[in-house]
């Protein structure tokens, strides 16, 4: 065989070549691998804490949403409504239901209904007004609720609108003359009780 002609290699040889290139294969596919494990490692550990951060936040928002949300509408419910809409009308009542005769008795009893800066009025406004034209023409009143319904409800406040017919006699015209009136009523929770706290007709 001469020099120029191309050697053909033994089985043994081919057998050295192709493992060669086998371990160079392996040894880039092990390099690639060690490379990519910190990063597959990142991955499984960022995403337990992504999940407990969700939780953490779920968990906060729920909490939130229960003394926001559901536990005023605990202390709002129809027993609630209920007792805001009695303590309305039978304060309206006593307020506007009064006679010569028992004016004392008739402004304590409405004065059991009131609170705050409107009760200091309602002394006031008795003591200067209504009790003298009451004694002088013998003013009598007589209240009664048509209706009553809830137009704000909070836990310790709410508003209520009073539909009343009041009907008056007095010395110079023994008739009745009736009216109706629409009252805007405002109530506080006072140590469990519902007490008016502002009365204003609509």
């Amino acid at each position: 065989m001469s020099e120029d002609e191309p050697s053909i290699g033994t089985a043994d040889d081919v057998k050295d070549d192709v493992k060669d290139d086998l371990g160079d294969d392996v040894g880039e596919q092990a390099e690639r691998s060690a490379s990519s494990k910190p990063r597959v490692w990142r991955k499984v550990t960022v995403v337990p804490v992504v999940l407990i951060l969700l939780l953490l936040l779920s968990g906060g928002a729920a909490a939130w949403l229960y003394f926001t949300q559901y536990r005023p509408d605990k202390q709002t419910d129809a027993g609630v409504a209920s007792a805001v809409t009695s303590a309305a009308s039978d304060g309206t009542v006593a307020l506007l239901s009064y006679s010569p005769d028992t004016l004392d008795k008739d402004f304590a009893a409405a004065k059991s209904h009131l609170s705050g800066d409107f009760l200091s009025y309602y002394n006031q406004f008795t003591e200067q007004i209504v009790a003298p034209a009451a004694k002088q023409k013998s003013l009598k009143t007589n209240a009664r609720v048509l209706g009553a319904a809830v137009q704000e409800l909070h836990p310790n406040s709410a508003v209520v609108l009073v539909l009343v017919d009041q009907s008056t006699t007095s010395k110079d015209n023994p008739d009745p003359a009736m009216a109706s009136s629409s009252v805007l009523v405002s109530l506080s929770r006072v140590n469990g009780t519902w007490l008016i706290t502002k009365f204003d007709p609509v």
